[in-house]
């Protein structure tokens, strides 16, 4: 399942165009007729309400002037903001430092109480062992240009791994082989991580899958993604940060990790591939 683009954040963007075109068509006005009124092309028009361009928050207040509207200003800037926030880039998400990405999103983790991930590339952050998280943050950090916060991520990353712990909650986490065999920051850290790997598997609300590396699976590694509940996945995509809330794509991602977790091994057999990965570190 490769995302280039997400029907979610495309249906929040056509839902506030049909809005737009509805307080013009309310109104009585043409899309010339706005144009006139907010002083721009027709064309202009056209593409906001045919969801082609998004708005910006001025063009909203202009058009909600326009169409004698003022009071459903703040709404419809709120659903902008909505649609925008499905798609964030790293430089956007970052740019106040590693330390409050890992912060923004503990309140998501709060109120979850079934989590499912996937991952591909890495250990998935809640079950990182912390030299491997900081590790990774400082590779991140060092290639996006960063601020170096590295230390104070690394302790909200590590303060939000309580959540881990709680009765009411429930984990499910597949990883590829490849995860525990290509790894980050050295032998030493790769060793420690595994070791946590065998610990997490003992946990009672824990399930720890591991996808063994074959040459004839016929259900090929996807990009990595969290499932929440069922309300929202997170996928982190090479360029930035995608949140689905649509429920038919929340569907698809629930039904893909159904289909990736058929195809695990878990308990002894995936402890013998994690020990098998940390005999091959020696």
């Amino acid at each position: 399942m490769a995302v280039s683009a997400s029907s979610s954040a495309q249906q929040a963007r056509q839902a506030l165009a049909e809005r737009l075109a509805d307080l013009c068509r309310d109104a009585g006005l043409t899309g010339l007729d706005l144009a006139e009124r907010c002083g721009w092309s027709r064309s202009k028009s056209s593409r906001i309400m045919n969801a082609r361009t998004p708005p910006s928050a001025d063009d909203i207040r202009a058009w909600c002037q326009a169409c004698g509207a003022e009071d459903q200003t703040e709404d419809l800037i709120a659903s902008l903001r909505t649609a925008e926030g499905m798609w964030v880039n790293w430089r956007r998400m970052e740019r106040a430092g590693l330390k409050q990405a890992q912060e923004a999103r503990l309140p998501l983790y709060q109120r979850t109480r079934r989590f499912r991930s996937y991952s591909s590339w890495l250990v998935p952050g809640m079950i990182q062992a912390q030299p491997y998280t900081t590790a990774a943050l400082q590779a991140i950090q060092r290639r996006r240009g960063l601020v170096d916060d590295v230390a104070d991520a690394v302790a909200a990353r590590m303060e939000r791994q309580r959540v881990l712990y709680a009765d009411d909650r429930r984990f499910a986490f597949l990883v590829e082989e490849s995860v525990l065999r290509a790894g980050i920051g050295g032998a030493e850290v790769m060793s420690g991580q595994l070791g946590h790997l065998i610990s997490i598997v003992s946990l009672p609300n824990v399930s720890l899958g591991v996808v063994p590396m074959r040459p004839d699976r016929e259900r090929w590694p996807a990009e990595g993604f969290w499932i929440y509940d069922m309300a929202q996945v997170n996928i982190e995509l090479v360029s930035g940060y995608l949140t689905i809330t649509q429920p038919s794509e929340v569907a698809m991602y629930a039904e893909t990790f159904a289909e990736l977790a058929a195809l695990a091994v878990y308990g002894a057999a995936a402890r013998a591939l994690i020990t098998s990965a940390l005999d091959a570190l020696e």
